[in-house]
């Protein structure tokens, strides 16, 4: 059942818990999350990953892997981005770019042998579309030749709306790719130029259709709230134009305004930023709409019409999560392509180099462009696994986590099922003898529940990094 059927948005979310719930936090995508990478893990460490896989499949069997492809370059800045991107207008950087993709996925192939099973594919950026369809079309030649698709794989692009014509998705779909992905963020013309990303309702609204009438097994449309001239009242506008467009899931996002750390937000006039309070409106305004519009509300920024996929396994208790978010893949390994991709592979996190000098110099040696990652340890898998059963079940059965990692929760986690306490008296946990249970109203903060076993976090109390949780 959806958790919103049983009461209002505004009974859920009083104006007490969000002024005290609004503080920054990690988003999970990972346990550890990636600041916590070292550099001491690198190209060697990685390829003896791949190693331990391949050895791992012989005897079992070959798992299916995730691989994810980031292209970095966009041909115009949007200033609220805080995404690895190169902004150029000179094509021929994309064919330099697939040489080396060529290598890094040869580098792969060799380790782990050429034919592996690939469930999930996903093209992000940056602007994925800043390739051209033959260069996109040269992308999955080489990734078919190196990689098995599975038939009923799932292969999404990220779309930027105001590059894409209905031709260029018919030739996506031709590609192989069912799901697509638009970058909308916001529909008011003044917000548009505030954050330099102009695309009329019109223009979507024509892709949309197409997306639809190709039949994309899933279409998503992301919005940003908490954006320069934004208010209350021109955020609904946009939740009704995007309800009016009807894509299957929806991720709403709130802007972390970070320019300390991201240059391009630096060209944001912070006098023109909405208020907390404006903020807080604006989340309700998003949730309480796509709720009455029929959607599903997955968890944290995402919603899904009940007919997806991802509504679906959030219904049966099958929902996962991975550095591109919830997904309905089960905990797999994840192969990441490109310039700052993070991906994972057994019990190992690893990142791409962050710039093109770096990641193209060190596969034109032969190597892979590994610059920092992770070995998680016993304590890093046991917290995981918590941790995910929170964001992705909002329950964590004590018996499960017990029986899987042998230990006893009431001892390990003493302190952090103290902890606790407060959460469950403001109502967003219910704490059992066997069990810990994500109440309707802490799921729309799960990220603060999820922070109390965060035992990095927890030690170094240093969070300005993170995104707020409201």
């Amino acid at each position: 059942m959806n958790i919103l059927d049983t009461a209002p948005v505004d009974t859920l979310l009083t104006d007490d818990l969000l002024r005290r719930l609004d503080v920054p936090g990690p988003r999970y995508t990972s346990y550890p999350t990636a600041d916590r990478f070292v550099e001491a893990f690198g190209a060697e460490a990685y390829r003896q990953a791949l190693r331990q896989r391949a050895q791992g499949a012989v005897v079992g069997g070959a798992q299916p892997l995730s691989i994810y492809v980031h292209i970095p370059f966009c041909e115009q800045l949007c200033y609220y981005c805080a995404c690895n991107k190169i902004i150029t207008k000179h094509k021929s950087r994309g064919a330099e770019y697939l040489l080396d993709l060529q290598r890094e996925i040869e580098l792969h192939a060799a380790e782990l042998g050429r034919g592996q099973p690939v469930s999930q594919l996903h093209l992000g950026g940056g602007s994925p579309t800043f390739l051209s369809d033959e260069e996109l079309a040269q992308l999955m030649a080489m990734l078919r030749a190196a990689f098995k698709l599975q038939p009923e794989a799932e292969i999404s692009i990220e779309v930027d709306p105001r590059t894409a014509t209905r031709e260029r998705l018919r030739n996506l779909a031709a590609m192989g790719f069912n799901r697509v992905s638009f970058g909308i963020q916001d529909f008011d013309p003044e917000v548009q130029v505030a954050v330099h990303r102009v695309q009329s309702f019109d223009s979507v609204r024509e892709l949309v259709a197409e997306a639809r009438a190709l039949r994309f097994e899933s279409i998503n449309a992301d919005l940003i709230y908490g954006l320069p001239k934004q208010t209350p009242e021109s955020f609904r506008r946009t939740i009704a134009q995007v309800a009016e467009l009807r894509p299957t899931r929806v991720a709403m996002y709130a802007y972390a305004h970070l320019p300390q750390r991201f240059k391009p937000q630096r060209r944001i006039d912070d006098h023109a930023l909405p208020t907390a309070e404006q903020r807080i409106q604006m989340l309700r305004a998003g949730l309480a709409g796509f709720v009455a519009n029929g959607y599903t509300y997955i968890g944290m920024d995402h919603f899904a019409l009940p007919g997806d996929a991802l509504a679906i396994a959030k219904r049966q208790g099958r929902l996962h999560r991975n550095f591109q978010g919830y997904t309905t893949q089960p905990d797999c390994d994840l192969v990441s392509l490109g310039v700052s991709a993070i991906g994972r592979i057994g019990a190992t996190y690893s990142q791409n180099a962050k710039t093109l000098p770096e990641y193209h110099d060190a596969l034109a040696q032969g190597n892979f462009p590994i610059v920092r990652g992770l070995a998680l340890t016993r304590d890093d898998l046991i917290r995981r696994a918590v941790i995910m059963a929170l964001m992705c079940q909002g329950r964590v059965e004590f018996e499960s986590i017990e029986l899987a990692h042998l230990v006893k929760m009431r001892e390990v986690f003493a302190p952090e099922l103290e902890q606790l306490q407060p959460l469950q008296a403001l109502g967003l946990v219910e704490l059992g003898e066997r069990e810990i249970q994500v109440t309707a109203t802490g799921w729309f903060f799960v990220r603060a529940v999820a922070m109390v076993f965060d035992r990095h976090l927890q030690a170094d109390r240093v969070r300005e990094r993170f995104s707020r949780i409201i």
